[in-house]
């Protein structure tokens, strides 16, 4: 009789964590903090929860079609593989991004060494010419 009380608190407060983690993330989407792609994985991640929590069977069920004896180790290990998986599309995220800004401070650069250098009105000396090192008078 002390179970099914316990059972209904546990379903109520991990599926009041799954819909409150959906709605600061849709929160985050919303307000452009958190950008579409990255958003996915945390609203599957509150979904997730919510639906465990509604139907907490459910997993049972699958940690015995799994061969898993005991459930909780299910979800560790399949939450453990899923922080792996996320940290590597993150890393891939970033490596593309750091190539992306080396090559815009490349072609940056290039375009800089074409462009005619510009005197500075407050400059009063004349421009240096090509075949003078610098410092030289």
């Amino acid at each position: 009789m002390t179970d099914i009380p316990l059972m209904i608190t546990y379903q109520i407060t991990s599926m009041a964590i799954g819909v409150s983690l959906a709605a600061i993330i849709l929160l985050l989407v919303r307000r452009d903090h958190l950008h579409g792609p990255y958003a996915i994985w945390w609203i599957g991640a509150a979904a997730t929860v919510a639906v465990l929590g509604l139907f907490p069977r459910l997993f049972d069920v699958l940690a015995a079609m799994l061969g898993v004896s005991y459930p909780p180790v299910l979800a560790i290990v399949l939450g453990f593989g899923l922080l792996l998986v996320k940290i590597l599309t993150m890393d891939v995220e970033r490596s593309r991004q750091e190539r992306l800004i080396r090559r815009l401070a490349q072609r940056l650069a290039m375009l800089e060494a074409q462009a005619p250098a510009k005197l500075d009105p407050s400059d009063s000396s004349p421009p240096l010419s090509s075949s003078e090192p610098p410092g030289a008078i």
